[in-house]
């Protein structure tokens, strides 16, 4: 496991909590918790190897995750001190195989911007005293203050492109460097699994150095049935950073393609021979709901809203912050050539956006950030003739997708809304796009800036084409000159948001693996565009 870097330790409110956090689950070897499901033969008390999670906090309420090796009771207990010496519980479920030993246990009636710790206990069903080590994580609540100022850190693609976990380099160390910059929460902006690449156990470079993947027999085809998707999910929970950094940092999780499969879109049928099951309403119905069992959600958990909810919603991250999580897979049109001049369910579908327009008018915070798990501006293809994100390549007057990106923009100016930015990953690069009239086919929106982020573990690509209907200007990329460049040959990128609480300043910051800020940009608050 790789070693904190002198100077940059955790706070001392946090080193008890890492300390726990790290002996219940990081200490564990790559292989050592193991893959497949848990047997019911074992013998002992219920074990929860696999770390925690925590999710969707805001000032009052959050999410913990966890995941036990066997049928058992997950119990809660949250304090203001690592010492836990006076707690309070919040009763969990009985987690069973209906859920892949997976349990998440709603938090409420939190202190607002005070660091919290937590502790998860695992009990035997049947006897509520025989109860396993408890694992224990911790996260800040959102501030009710806006002095206190807000920081976070944003990125997506994972275990992409056969790059899986590799002993040799400390396996996905992106992590660690991210958990050591200690923010309030992380966004992670999609393709969160590849459950559509296999991961071999060795990968030749063209230089001739030999990279060596962990390996699991979920990993080993593209994901079908329920219990493949589960095991992509368990195959990121392998790596010891992935583990310690949920225990210390909160996210805000949203999916793209690849948790279902590549560029998918609702009604695709496959002409795929790698898949016996051809239909993809199929496979992203159980996606969603392994998806559903191991991230920490808020709607998708959520009292009354089904068994599997939905993915778009709003993180309210105190007065500075609301975090607008988007959906841009499950409602979307068909991918195709995108000249269509009359277009209404677009990338978001129509009910998606007209929430997203009630949500951002009725914002009161300083800063809307649209979480948006594809680009706007950057022509990204699916096979010859047709497009997967919102751009297609034609400089002119908006059409096909762009349609519906459009009445947003139009929308967002018209209402005078202040504070818009957009953050993205995909692309497997780093960038800053800035957005104006001045320069697009379609004028009628204010400027603003869309920033770009990734890969955290997977192959790094070159950059893509803009498209000019909405103006954009790339300030500032970061990108490998060929295809899937592997984490040995690139650095893997993640971004971060530095919001002042005492001017509202907020500053976003392209980051690269290995401490290095390849790129800043401080924008001032209360602008309708910039």
């Amino acid at each position: 496991m790789s070693q904190p870097v002198p100077g940059s330790s955790p706070s001392p409110a946090r080193r008890g909590v890492l300390r726990g956090s790290l002996a219940a689950s990081a200490a564990l070897a790559f292989g050592g918790i193991g893959a497949s499901a848990p047997a019911f033969a074992l013998s002992g008390r219920p074990r929860a190897a696999w770390g925690v999670q925590a999710g969707d906090i805001t000032a009052s309420s959050g999410l913990v995750w966890v995941r036990s090796d066997r049928p058992a009771r997950m119990l809660v207990e949250t304090s203001a001190t690592d010492s836990f010496r006076r707690v309070r519980r919040h009763h969990g479920p009985l987690v069973g195989a209906g859920t892949d030993f997976t349990g998440t246990t709603a938090l409420r009636g939190l202190p607002a911007g005070e660091q919290v710790h937590y502790r998860v206990t695992l009990a035997d069903p049947d006897d509520p005293h025989r109860t396993g080590e408890p694992v224990t994580g911790t996260f800040r609540t959102a501030p009710d203050r806006r002095r206190d100022g807000v920081r976070f850190l944003w990125s997506g693609d994972i275990a992409g492109q056969g790059w899986g976990i590799n002993p040799d380099i400390g396996g996905f160390r992106a992590y660690e460097e991210m958990r050591r910059l200690d923010p309030d929460f992380f966004l992670c902006s999609g393709d969160s699994i590849y459950a559509d690449g296999v991961i071999e156990p060795r990968v030749t470079l063209p230089d001739g150095r030999i990279w060596r993947n962990v390996t699991t027999p979920e990993k080993s085809k593209v994901a079908e049935t329920l219990d493949e998707y589960r095991g992509n999910f368990r195959y990121n929970l392998l790596d010891h950073n992935v583990r310690a950094f949920h225990a210390q940092v909160p996210s805000v999780v949203q999916w793209d393609d690849h948790e279902v499969r590549n560029n998918w879109y609702p009604g695709q049928i496959l002409d795929d021979a790698r898949y016996t099951e051809k239909d993809v309403d199929v496979l992203a119905s159980r996606a969603l709901r392994a998806f559903a069992e191991y991230t920490p959600v808020s709607t998708l958990h959520a009292r009354g809203g089904g068994p599997q909810g939905r993915m778009h919603r709003v993180v309210r991250y105190g007065p500075l912050l609301d975090v607008f999580v988007l959906d841009m897979r499950s409602y979307r049109n068909a991918n195709s050539p995108g000249r269509q001049p009359d277009e209404t369910t677009g990338i978001l579908g129509a009910e998606q956006l007209a929430w997203l327009k009630r949500e951002l008018a009725a914002s009161t915070a300083v800063w809307k950030v649209l979480a948006a798990d594809l680009p706007l501006g950057l022509v990204v293809t699916d096979g010859a003739t047709d497009f997967e994100a919102v751009a297609q390549g034609d400089p002119g007057a908006p059409l096909g997708r762009e349609l519906q990106i459009a009445e947003l923009l139009r929308f967002v100016k018209h209402r005078r809304i202040t504070g818009t930015v957009w953050l993205t990953a995909d692309v497997h690069y780093t960038s800053a796009q800035h957005y104006a009239p001045e320069r697009a086919a379609f004028k009628d929106f204010a400027p603003f800036w869309e920033f770009v982020s990734g890969p955290l573990a997977a192959g790094g690509f070159p950059a893509n084409a803009l498209d000019a209907t909405f103006g954009p200007e790339r300030v500032f990329v970061r990108a490998p000159e060929r295809a899937n460049v592997s984490p040995m040959e690139s650095p893997q990128y993640f971004g971060e948001v530095d919001i002042d609480g005492h001017s509202g300043e907020l500053t976003v910051r392209l980051r690269a693996e290995g401490g290095t800020v390849l790129f800043s940009k401080m924008l001032q608050p209360g602008r309708v565009g910039q």
